[in-house]
C-alpha cells in the first residue's frame, strides 16, 4: 500500500498545494499537480493533474489533463484530457482526446486535433454549414 503511494507522488515534478493561491502566469516542464487556487495562465511541457480543491482561472496549454476540480478558462491539450467525476470545466478545449466521465460538467466548445495536430471541427452545427455550401 505504501509503496503505490510513493511511487505516484515521485511522478509529480511540482506541486501547488491546498492552501496556496498564485496569481500570474506559470510555465514549466515535467509532471505539475494542482490542489490550490491559480488566477492566470499555465503553459507547461508536461502533464497537468487538477485536484478536487484545485480551481484555475486562466487558459491551460500542457500535454495531458487530468481535471477532479475546476477551470474558467481554455485548454488546449496536445494528447489528452480527462474530466473526472468531480471534475468542472468551464471553456473552450482543443485537444487529440477528450473523455468525460458521469457527473463531470463541460460548459464550451470542442475542437478535436487529427493525428497530424491540426483542428477538425467537431461542432455538429460547423458540420452542417459546410454541408449546405
Amino acid at each position: 500500500m505504501f509503496g503505490k503511494k510513493e511511487e505516484f507522488t515521485s511522478k509529480i515534478d511540482s506541486l501547488i498545494g491546498e492552501n496556496t493561491k498564485i496569481i500570474g502566469k506559470i510555465e514549466g516542464s515535467g509532471s505539475l499537480r494542482i490542489d490550490g487556487f491559480i488566477e492566470g495562465d499555465i503553459d507547461y511541457n508536461g502533464d497537468i493533474i487538477i485536484g478536487e480543491t484545485g480551481k484555475v482561472e486562466g487558459n491551460i496549454s500542457c500535454n495531458n489533463l487530468s481535471l477532479s476540480g475546476k477551470v474558467k478558462g481554455n485548454i488546449n491539450s496536445k494528447s489528452n484530457l480527462t474530466i473526472l467525476p468531480k471534475g468542472n470545466l468551464v471553456g473552450d478545449t482543443e485537444v487529440a482526446s477528450l473523455i468525460i466521465h458521469e457527473n463531470a460538467s463541460f460548459n464550451g466548445n470542442c475542437k478535436m486535433k487529427n493525428e497530424n495536430n491540426h483542428s477538425k471541427i467537431t461542432n455538429l452545427e460547423e458540420k452542417v454549414k459546410d454541408k449546405s455550401k
